[in-house]
């Protein structure tokens, strides 16, 4: 009996109409790489580390004579004396009485003397040519000292003004301790100080030049300086040591005892009497105010500048700003000059730069550093002489006090240089991150003016770059918002139109921010915070206004070709729609420029793989296509001259690199970005009528093979693979079909299976054409797609598949199936790989499905695997069985979606049509899967 034929049997859909499931699920992203439309993935460039830190890398585009310089010599003689004053503002304590001593005059400074004892040749070291200028006495002598004692010809006019003067000095001293008998009663006896109005050259030349210096605290009447330069009653006298007088004589509180102690020290200091006097004077009050303190339950013991204990002290303004300068005056001879004296007399680097940690411990103690502090000037002045010194160590600690002490103009410049030059060597590193340099340069870039001080923010940008490098400091840079500030100078920069006259020098500075910048990229939390703060919007800006600085250009577009592999930061550079343009213009500006180009063009494959309406926003850019045309020649054809060089060679071809060379690094990541765009329909449909593409795509599988550079080939058969999906009727696939079909079978036959599997692909879109059918047949490949399918791979099988079910549209053609065991090795692949991939078993139905339309007979049709076949059915069909439960719900939903919509109608219907031509049906056995 002659078997009817199946009225509601349809044909499967050809291999190439792949239906996608409405709901997109996490696993669909698994499936991606074999649907027919497939975007492509690629390395990031690879970006060199620079082997030396510098402004300017080695391939910048700046002639050495148009940049500023990396290299450079440093000396006391780049920073500027006259412009470490005070700032105008400032006020100096008034004196009570006018000194008219031209020493005095001229010591604004008020610095403090140490004479050196008479050289002794025995003992005299030898110091280093640095160490030599740096005691070089100066024509205003040493650089610690003040002129106290005028020259020998000014001596008969010293003398005849000698009166007038110590008369000064000797009412000021009154004057001072006029206040200390109030608070300071010894013996319960008033003690009055009273300078000798008597006191010669010789006398007070003994004075400074002595050791020891003693002061007599007489009861009752008046106190005077002898002829030997000390107090009188040498019976009472208190030695400045160790020990005190009698407390007969002097029975004073252990506060005050304290406080003597500290002004015998005082006393010993070579300073002149005037300053010891009004220094003791401050010390004294001080202390007898400690003891008033104590007296008074809860009293602070402690007197800091600006508080109420010095306005009830002094009963005014005028008189606390008075009392703070003495304060100052006592703190900086107490704990400041000692330091200044050992920097003075050290040679040993490792003692100076200790001598460098105390002082500026004691300058940040005493409320110094910055402007507003008289003595800066002259505290400057020996650390600029140190400068001199090379050695790295030691000019880290001067430069962290020079920035601290808030210098600009020419002093700001070299302190920045000098920072730089210690951060271009990677060796003192961990000097930097244990001395906080990183907190001074960070505090002038965020406070110094851009335009006043450019040159000086270059080099401490340029410090802070380097620093960079360094992955520990780059954390801390991230940790103390240097991201934030970054960007805030960039914007600054992008506010300098062109035409004016900083835009050059500026454009210096802005590559040393955009360099950091690319560092810190690498970082989470600086990508994060690039997002959050709009890096994108001023990076464009920069971009646009900066399009002929290939430098500047060039570290942007890194800092995007880093950032840009990640989702969040990708999202953001698409949504900002000016970049497509820019991008453009960049192409066409550089597009000799490979690393540039190299970026640019793997940055727009990341923007359109997974964003649709990135693909049609840069695809309506205007000259887009024409772009990427134009640089797919141009490194065509580079690579088709540097392969010609190796070809020449003939024996040395075996040393050809394997890693892709640059032009062909280009051409994979152009291809890439047009197999990207080709997943939109409407743009997809123009790629494929653009002829021009076409042939190059086809003209890379002619040349290249992919033993050559295989990421080159593949891209460019994935690429016709997805044009040759739209069949327009001016598409250029399809005039060019038998031609692809050729390269094809070159890359078939290859020994490499990722290259067999995407030709296979390609054929599976392709042979949806009766010339295609017939040129695998003629050429044997149906042969070669039934031998895949042994090859238990699920993305081999599903490609294979789809070749044999679109050939098995063509009813003289299915037989092929009978031929190398087709039908028992499809069958096969439903057992092994269906459960677990319900498109590739209903691919495997479909092709069955279509080869059994004419059937008469199941056990004709199907041969021996007609039993096999039905149970393998039935299970598959059984909900409870084919399902696995155990998987998450997301995936079990997908594959649920893909066995009611895909499979299962295409199962039914088989299993249908086996059943109604198979006469005699085994006793079936269901066993789950």
């Amino acid at each position: 009996m002659q078997p009817s034929k199946d009225k509601n049997t349809e044909k499967a859909a050809p291999f190439y109409r792949l239906s996608v499931p409405k709901r997109k699920t996490s696993s669909e992203i698994i499936n991606e790489a074999r649907n027919v439309l497939r975007t492509l993935r690629t390395r990031r460039p690879f970006t060199p580390i620079e082997d030396q830190r510098k402004l300017f890398g080695s391939g910048s585009s700046r002639a050495p004579r148009n940049r500023p310089p990396s290299v450079f010599s440093l000396h006391a003689s780049s920073f500027d004396l006259a412009e470490s004053r005070p700032v105008s503002g400032v006020r100096l304590s008034p004196l009570d009485h006018k000194p008219e001593l031209v020493a005095f005059a001229k010591d604004e400074d008020f610095s403090i003397s140490f004479p050196k004892p008479p050289a002794d040749a025995a003992e005299v070291r030898k110091l280093s040519s640095a160490r030599a200028r740096f005691f070089r006495r100066t024509s205003q002598g040493n650089f610690l000292s003040a002129k106290m004692v005028p020259p020998d010809q000014n001596d008969e006019k010293l003398d005849s003004e000698e009166t007038a003067v110590m008369n000064n000095l000797c009412r000021s001293n009154n004057n001072c301790l006029a206040e200390q008998r109030s608070y300071t009663p010894f013996n319960d006896e008033s003690r009055q100080l009273i300078c000798n109005e008597h006191f010669s050259r010789s006398e007070r030349e003994d004075s400074l030049k002595g050791t020891t210096e003693k002061f007599l605290f007489q009861p009752g009447g008046e106190r005077s300086v002898n002829s030997d330069g000390r107090f009188d009653d040498e019976e009472q006298q208190f030695p400045c040591g160790n020990q005190f007088g009698s407390s007969d004589v002097f029975n004073a509180p252990p506060t005050q005892r304290s406080c003597l102690k500290q002004s015998c020290r005082i006393r010993q200091q070579k300073i002149p009497i005037d300053t010891k006097l009004r220094v003791l004077c401050g010390i004294l009050s001080s202390g007898s105010q400690s003891c008033d303190q104590k007296k008074k339950p809860g009293t602070s013991s402690s007197q800091p500048r600006g508080t109420d204990w010095e306005r009830r002290v002094t009963g005014s303004e005028d008189e606390t700003r008075k009392n703070e300068s003495e304060e100052e005056e006592i703190f900086w001879h107490i704990k400041v000059l000692p330091i200044l004296h050992e920097l003075e007399k050290e040679d040993n680097i490792e003692n100076l730069c200790l001598a460098c940690t105390e002082l500026y411990q004691a300058l940040n103690e005493g409320n110094m550093l910055g402007k507003r502090f008289k003595r800066r000037s002259a505290l400057l002045k020996i650390l600029y002489k140190l400068v001199d010194i090379d050695s790295d160590p030691l000019c880290l600690k001067l430069a962290k006090i020079i920035l601290a002490m808030k210098v600009d103009g020419k002093n700001l410049l070299s302190v920045c240089k000098l920072a730089f030059k210690i951060c271009r060597n990677e060796k003192n590193d961990n000097m930097i991150q244990n001395d906080r340099l990183l907190d001074c340069l960070l505090e002038v870039l965020r406070t110094e003016d851009l335009q006043k001080n450019c040159e000086a923010l270059l080099y401490c940008m340029g410090a802070v770059k380097c620093m960079s490098g360094n992955a520990v400091l780059l954390n801390e840079m991230v940790n103390k918002g240097a991201v934030e500030m970054f960007l805030q100078l960039m914007k600054q920069i992008n506010n300098i139109k062109e035409n004016d006259t900083y835009f050059s020098n500026l454009g210096h500075l802005l590559v040393q921010v955009t360099a950091t910048l690319r560092n810190v990229a690498d970082l989470p939390p600086a990508r994060c915070q690039l997002i959050c703060r709009g890096a994108v919007p001023e990076l464009c800006v920069a971009l646009e206004q900066r399009i002929n600085d290939k430098d500047v250009c060039t570290y942007i577009v890194r800092i995007f070709s880093k950032l840009s592999s990640y989702n969040d930061f990708c999202a953001a550079l698409a949504d900002c729609s000016r970049c497509y343009i820019l991008f453009l213009a960049l192409l066409n500006e550089h597009h000799k420029q490979q690393d540039l180009v190299i970026r640019i063009i793997f940055i727009l494959g990341n923007l359109t793989e997974k964003n649709n309406q990135a693909r049609e926003q840069f695809f309506k850019e205007r000259g887009s296509v024409n772009t990427l045309i134009s640089l797919f020649q141009t490194y065509h054809e580079l690579d088709l001259d540097a392969q010609k060089w190796y070809h020449e060679r003939g024996r040395e071809e075996k040393n050809h690199p394997k890693h892709p060379s640059e032009a062909e690094d280009v051409l994979i990541k152009l291809i890439r970005v047009l197999a990207n765009l080709s997943i939109h329909p409407s743009v997809g449909a123009a790629l494929a009528a653009a002829h021009r593409i076409v042939e190059l795509l086809i003209t890379v599988l002619e040349y290249k093979s992919i033993d050559d550079c295989e990421e080159l080939v593949i891209n460019a058969a994935t690429t016709i693979n997805n044009l040759s999906y739209y069949k327009t009727k001016s598409s250029a696939v399809q005039d060019k079909k038998l031609h692809i079909a050729e390269m094809l079978l070159k890359l078939l036959m290859s020994n490499n299976m990722d290259g067999v599997v995407e030709a296979v692909r390609v054929f599976g879109n392709l042979s949806q054409y009766h010339e295609i059918c017939d040129f695998i047949m003629q050429k044997k490949i149906h042969k070669f797609m039934i031998a895949l399918l042994d090859a238990k791979n699920q993305d081999v099988c599903f490609s294979a598949c789809g070749v044999l079910l679109n050939l098995t549209v063509d009813k003289n053609k299915r037989a092929l199936l009978m031929e190398g065991g087709g039908i028992g090795k499809l069958v096969d692949c439903l057992q092994d790989f269906g459960p677990a991939d319900w498109q590739l078993a209903c691919l495997i139905c479909k092709t069955l499905l279509n080869y059994s339309e004419n059937i008469t007979s199941a056990a004709s049709c199907f041969g021996e695997d007609t039993d096999t076949l039905l149970v393998l059915l039935t299970s598959l069909l059984d909900e409870e069985l084919a399902l696995d439960h155990s998987l998450d719900t997301d995936l079990r939903d997908h594959h649920k979606l893909y066995w009611e919509r895909e499979f299962k109608p295409v199962a039914e219907k088989l299993l249908d049509r086996i059943q109604r031509h198979h006469s005699c049906l085994p006793a079936v056995t269901i066993t789950p899967f």
